[in-house]
């Protein structure tokens, strides 16, 4: 959410920077500001009756210690009149500043000046590409390998639940379970602590990390307790710092998370949404950091190396792209995404988004620092990444490692999962 101090001091160039997310924000903007015009003067007048109110209880106190009683409670009736009004300018500030919030949170977050414009994916900008694309003697897509050596089951899942929700069997569980060890072992190495989060939210959450009220249609929810099944552990690991003030010394902020995620919607039919390549329940481990506003974009580049790093280990073709501001999040001034090479799809596969959210989620969730020799709190910044998403990998995995013998594992997987290939 943006601050109203932003949008009063540099309206004119909020509605230029947001034109590149294709958001024409003046008329909204407009609206704000004279809500908050209304709200500062219902303040003002309000702050006003209540220092009448002050000085009219100092001299009734000191006319009963004056032992003048019947003038004093002459006065107190000067009191009502002016309690029924403070009353009053409360009930319009209420009104006002619950009409203001439900205005503001419609305004996305101001991207990066280094976004680029465009309006589509086809418009990001590839900023890497590394990794050999494997030249297969055999070219089958996974949902045809997962069935060949019986290790992921669509329509036990169907059976169970419903579309979209697969099972994991034997060595298709376990290489599944070898890729969240790795991630999270790997996470701890460069310095980030694990967490083991709820995968249910209140609404309260969802609000603090954007996901509510821009993407409620996406989000599973449980209507008797109004609770919502995450779409990532990015909600509740973030949400641990709702109204929290840090200071200096609990800096840096890093924290890894596995999770199941849920989402609603999974896209059209086809190719592209076939077998693994989306689905309303999948696995993710997630990187999220709490950074000071001057190192954000230090810490960014940060996790996007490491996010690169994990996908050299893996040995597989992957491409970095900077999303243009048609394709960023309603809630990121800054994202790179991860794309894995599909060799037997023959297409890219996105396996990661790491994002910057500058002040934007920490200002709904009152989470600030106070810097050091500072009495004066500051808004923090937050990051996150997927690091990485798994249904994704495992397609790329299966499809670029089959041969003739099996499906062929990693290397740095191998001891995690025991075997060095999955045979029929």
């Amino acid at each position: 959410m943006l601050t109203l101090r932003l949008i009063r001091e540099e309206k004119d160039k909020l509605i230029k920077q947001l034109r590149i997310k294709n958001f024409e924000a003046e008329e909204l903007i407009e609206k704000i500001i004279k809500l908050d015009d209304k709200r500062r003067e219902f303040q003002l007048k309000k702050d006003n009756l209540q220092a009448q109110l002050n000085d009219i209880s100092k001299e009734i106190g000191i006319l009963y210690a004056q032992k003048k009683k019947e003038e004093a409670e002459q006065t107190k009736q000067k009191t009502i009149d002016i309690k029924e009004k403070i009353r009053e300018y409360e009930d319009l500030l209420n009104d006002v500043e619950s009409e203001l919030n439900s205005i503001i949170v419609l305004l996305p977050n101001i991207p990066h000046e280094s976004v680029p414009a465009g309006k589509t994916a086809e418009d990001n900008i590839i900023v890497k590409q590394a990794g050999d694309i494997p030249n297969l003697s055999i070219k089958k897509p996974h949902w045809d390998l997962i069935k060949e050596y019986d290790i992921i089951d669509f329509e036990l899942g169907t059976k169970i639940t419903g579309a979209g929700f697969p099972v994991y069997k034997s060595k298709g569980a376990k290489l599944q379970r070898a890729l969240i060890n790795f991630f999270l072992d790997q996470a701890e190495q460069v310095g980030y602590v694990e967490i083991q989060p709820p995968l249910i939210v209140n609404e309260d959450s969802g609000f603090g990390t954007g996901q509510l009220p821009d993407k409620e249609g996406q989000m599973y929810h449980i209507g008797l307790d109004n609770f919502y099944l995450i779409p990532t552990a990015e909600v509740p690991i973030t949400n641990l710092y709702r109204n929290v003030i840090l200071e200096e010394k609990d800096f840096p902020i890093k924290n890894v998370a596995y999770s199941a995620c849920f989402r609603r919607e999974a896209g059209s039919w086809g190719a592209h949404v076939r077998g693994l390549n989306r689905l309303h329940q999948f696995d993710k481990v997630e990187i999220v950091q709490i950074a000071k506003p001057e190192n954000s974009y230090s810490v960014l580049e940060e996790m996007k190396n490491y996010v690169e790093s994990l996908l050299i280990k893996l040995e597989l073709p992957y491409r970095i792209l900077k999303l243009c501001g048609g394709d960023i999040s309603f809630t990121a001034a800054l994202t790179y995404d991860f794309e894995v090479f599909s060799a037997a799809q023959e297409r890219w596969l996105e396996v990661s988004s790491v994002s910057n959210f500058e002040d934007f989620q920490t200002n709904r969730l009152k989470l600030r620092y106070r810097p050091e020799n500072e009495k004066k709190t500051r808004l923090a910044h937050s990051l996150n990444g997927s690091a990485l998403a798994l249904p994704r990998i495992m397609a790329a995995i299966i499809e670029n490692y089959q041969t003739e013998q099996g499906i062929v594992v990693p290397k740095v997987l191998r001891d995690f999962t025991g075997f060095d290939i999955i045979e029929k």
